[in-house]
């Protein structure tokens, strides 16, 4: 089976040498000039992949990820000329799988979205079944929805994966490389702080106080903590 990428970027010259490397790498790859093109062709034919340039006219990378996380389980990887720190962390809080600077390696390129490939089709990647609950927490694994004292929680694919992993091991530290190996599966390399950013995010869903959590706890030098039931 041959994966179908598609390639988001306002350079037609970018576009049309990644589009053509890919299939010669044995790929189907579409492309598209904005984000507003993207998300009309996903509704018609999903791709397995998206290649997505933050600096889009119009609506930009940053804001076409949220739409398109909220409709579809698609893994993203960034593609962008913003080299800061700061930019590389927006890029993984949005939900992004992957982030990769302009001018880059093909080769480089081609070994990174075939990590985020296999990261998403590892067995802790299979949807589970039926629910679980736990203190005032309640997941629905096949709806893929969460609700907090009966609300629902509006969850990226990622945070909905990182709540269960704490859900399932409720009042119970939860190392680091764990919480990376579920989430992002076995094979993820890259640096720790896509777990620090996206639970971030989750605390400021699900917390009282996000700067002072008393739901998911960080335990120095080892990793965290999620408290099923409080005082």
């Amino acid at each position: 089976m041959s994966y179908k990428i598609l390639v988001v970027d306002d350079d037609v010259l970018l576009r049309r040498s990644l589009a053509f490397n890919l299939e010669q790498s044995g790929f189907v790859a579409n492309t598209a000039e904005s984000a507003e093109d993207a998300i009309a062709m996903i509704r018609i034919d999903k791709p397995d992949i998206i290649l997505l340039d933050i600096g889009l006219p119009g609506m930009d990378g940053m804001e076409a990820i949220y739409e398109i996380q909220r409709a579809h389980n698609i893994p993203v990887i960034f593609l962008t000329a913003r080299r800061s720190g700061s930019d590389q962390i927006t890029g993984l809080n949005a939900g992004a799988d992957d982030y990769i600077t302009k001018p880059f390696d093909f080769d480089v390129l081609l070994a990174r979205v075939k990590a985020v490939l296999r990261r998403h089709e590892m067995p802790n990647n299979e949807p589970m079944s039926g629910s679980l609950t736990v203190g005032d927490l309640h997941i629905d694994f096949a709806q893929h929805a969460a609700t907090l004292k009966g609300r629902a929680l509006e969850l990226t694919p990622k945070e909905f994966d990182l709540l269960t992993a704490f859900a399932l091991n409720a009042d119970q530290i939860i190392g680091t490389d764990t919480l990376l190996k579920r989430v992002w599966g076995a094979e993820y390399t890259g640096e720790p702080q896509v777990l620090y950013v996206h639970i971030r995010w989750l605390r400021s869903k699900i917390e009282k106080d996000p700067d002072h959590p008393d739901r998911i706890l960080t335990v120095r030098s080892v990793g965290y903590k999620f408290v099923s039931k409080l005082d």
